[in-house]
This record gives C-alpha cells, structure tokens and sequence, in this order.
C-alpha cells in the first residue's frame, strides 16, 4: 500500500496518560503508548490538512521499565493576577509531584494516511504517490518536528524499519491485556461536527504487538470500546494548499 510506512521510535523517557484526568498532580505513564500519542509522532514526521494518519499496529521493542522522578509543576490558577489586589502582579509558584515514567523505550510502529473527507478543498492536493515519497523521506531525516513521547520533556528521535524485524523483548510471550485505556480524541476537522470526543478500549498486548482499532470503528460502541462527549468545539483548520492556493506565487514573484 502507497500510503503505509514503518518507523522505529526510540527515547529515554516516556509518559502516556489520560488527557483527561492529568490536569495536576501526580502523574503515572500507561505501560504501552496510547494511539493520539503515535498519531502525535507520524504528524511530527509529515503532515498535512488533506489526510489523516491511521495507526495500524505497535510493537513494544525493549522491556517496560518505569522511573520515577520529583517534579515542581508551575501552579497558575488563582496566581497572576493576584485575586487581592488584580493590579499587582504575582509570579505562579511551584507545587510538588512525582511522575512515573517509562524507561529507555523503543517502539516499531505501522501507520497510514487517508484522505480527509471533510476537506474537498483540498481535493486537488490528493495525490498518495507524492505524499507517501515525502513521508518516506521525512522518516529517514527523523521528521519534520521534534518528536515527543508522550509530553514535552520527552524527547523521542525516529528512523527507518522494517515493522517486525529484529528481536523484541516479547517475543513469544503470549497475551497480556489491560484495562480500560485512552484511545484518541475525534477532532471536529476530522469528524465534521462541532464536537469533541474521546475515546476509550480495552487493549491486549500479543507476543509485544497491539494492533489498533481506527477512529470510525468506536461509532458504535460495544463492550470493549467506548466513546465520550467531552466539550462543543468549533474546527479552525488551516486553509492553505501550499503553491496551488491563489495569489500566492504572485507574492514570490
């Protein structure tokens, strides 16, 4: 398929929570990267507004450690301005965490793009043989963006692979299945609504491989998949198509 690429994902650290329930306070990383956390990675690789990636599959590389480590998160809420006296100015202070990490991680991932639907706009710039040679080489120059684990003080860094070459730690380990688990976010730009949803799913883990649900599958929601109103949300995509958009030559001229 023209639209697949593979891509091994390494990093020191990584921290894959809920969104949703990491507002402060401690903070604990899932075992496994959650799929928003994967799609974050491919559109650090090569993005653009006429498709959306797909996350197929991931492969856990190297053994699950955690490490643990004391934190002093800004605290900004009721701070600046001083609720006393609003014209004085306070600086936000420091409160005390501890953050769960996971430890020297390595992941093969397997990703494709699809056109986005809601963008007929866009229509003229779907063309899969010049988008998927771009993320191709955007892979092998380790992306286009700094690539993040999970959070921002959690730098990853990207090559080329083959997914399920090579020896992983769990190979022939047989199944392990977690909980209830964050999915993804359903954007409005990507699901023409004015809505935002998350979504939820009970992952198992086969011989280190966790083969992703897609997006549209959660529609309808079963035992093991669930999908939430989280708030309305008006979608704000950027609108260029690069040189094809009117007037912009003229202004390189």
């Amino acid at each position: 398929m023209r639209s697949r690429i593979d891509f091994k994902v390494t990093g020191r650290f990584a921290l894959f929570t809920d969104p949703l329930t990491k507002i402060g306070g401690e903070k604990c990383s899932y075992h496994i990267p959650t799929y928003e956390a994967l799609k974050g990675i491919a559109k650090s690789i090569y993005w653009k507004p006429t498709f959306v990636w797909v996350i197929d599959k991931v492969r856990v590389m190297r053994r699950i450690r955690t490490q643990s480590k004391s934190m002093k998160p800004l605290v900004f809420h009721g701070i600046y301005p001083s609720e006393k006296d609003p014209a004085k100015k306070q600086e936000p202070f420091n409160t005390l965490a501890i953050y769960t990490y996971l430890a020297d991680v390595e992941y093969q991932v397997q990703a494709h793009f699809e056109w986005n639907p809601y963008r007929n706009d866009l229509a003229d710039d779907r063309d899969p043989d010049k988008h998927w040679h771009v993320a191709k080489r955007m892979v092998e120059k380790g992306g286009r963006q700094d690539v993040f684990l999970g959070t921002r003080e959690c730098q990853g860094y990207v090559e080329p692979c083959a997914f399920g070459e090579g020896k992983g730690e769990y190979d022939g380990c047989g199944e392990l299945a977690y909980g209830l688990m964050f999915h993804g976010f359903d954007y409005p730009d990507e699901t023409g609504t004015r809505e935002l949803h998350s979504r939820f799913w009970r992952p198992v883990m086969k011989d280190g491989v966790v083969l992703f649900p897609e997006p549209k599958e959660f529609l309808q929601q079963s035992s093991d998949k669930a999908r939430e109103f989280v708030r309305e949300m008006i979608p704000n995509p950027p609108s260029s198509n690069g040189l094809r958009e009117e007037g912009l030559l003229d202004e390189l001229d």
